[in-house]
């Protein structure tokens, strides 16, 4: 079963580094100077950031259904984040180096399997969550701190 993960599109970030302290505070966003690596993996283009590097930690919907499982948390986007280009059945190095919940989810939102896995082992999970036909879409979740970390389509 040939997948496809997807970063975020930079689009729905476009110009939250150019707010001051105040701007982001209102939003309640975070401007954090990463201080160790790996420590801040940027959701668009699926990479750590650099020690030393500016990132914004805000709060992101990454499952905006109605119903029990509409989820959202936080996550790190760097400023001149190049979009993830994802190839069929490719995993990022930023999620080969990872524990991971992986969430398997039919058309209506709610979540049908999951399960936690070493990113070095991720692809077989998610070939076996896709061969159930109503899994629709899977995300995968770093398991530790349980933010989202990408969505996977099937390819």
């Amino acid at each position: 079963m040939s997948f496809r993960i997807q970063g975020l599109e930079a689009a729905r970030f476009a110009g939250l580094h150019r707010l001051d302290d105040e701007g982001l505070a209102m939003a309640n966003i975070a401007r954090v100077r990463v201080s160790q690596k790996p420590s801040a993996p940027c959701r668009i283009c699926l990479d750590d950031a650099e020690i030393g590097e500016l990132v914004l930690l805000l709060n992101y919907e990454h499952l905006p259904v109605p119903g029990p499982y509409r989820s959202r948390h936080a996550i790190y986007v760097r400023e001149h984040a190049v979009e993830y280009t994802p190839q069929r059945n490719e995993i990022p190095e930023l999620l080969r180096s990872r524990l991971l919940s992986v969430r398997a989810y039919d058309t209506s939102g709610m979540m049908v399997d999951a399960e936690v896995v070493s990113g070095a082992d991720l692809a077989p999970v998610i070939e076996r969550q896709f061969a159930e036909p109503i899994v629709a879409f899977v995300h995968l979740h770093n398991a530790k701190p349980g933010c989202f970390a990408a969505s996977v389509q099937r390819a």
